[in-house]
């Protein structure tokens, strides 16, 4: 199993072959992934590559951390484990919302 890594601030313009051929000049690119929008399809200007290997991985954060891509500079790192979210909605955990209170005009009458 290969390294993955964070690549931030990627232009808007930027598809996932261009990055694995950017990263590719610094090792075995294993996979890409550009993190989109399921709404409108577009992307968030992150994403992952996963490198063939620890070695790779030190070789491509080292080279293109701060490097110009596409007129923006690329913010490089080792990705962290995801962390868990809370989960939103659910009835138990609903909490304020509509009507309650005694703002204006709420009062008794």
């Amino acid at each position: 199993m290969g390294k993955k890594i964070y690549v931030g601030n990627i232009s808007f313009k930027a598809t996932e072959a261009d990055l694995r051929e950017l990263f590719s000049k610094h090792g075995e690119v294993e996979s890409v992934n550009l993190i989109t929008d399921p709404h409108t399809g577009r992307t968030k200007g992150f994403g992952f590559v996963e490198m063939s290997s620890e070695e790779d991985a030190q070789k491509a954060i080292a080279s293109l951390n701060g490097f110009i891509f596409m007129e923006r500079t690329l913010s490089v790192a080792e990705a962290k484990p995801q962390q868990p979210r809370e989960r939103r909605g659910g009835f138990e955990k609903r909490r304020g919302g509509f009507g309650g209170g005694r703002g204006p005009g709420r009062g008794r009458r």
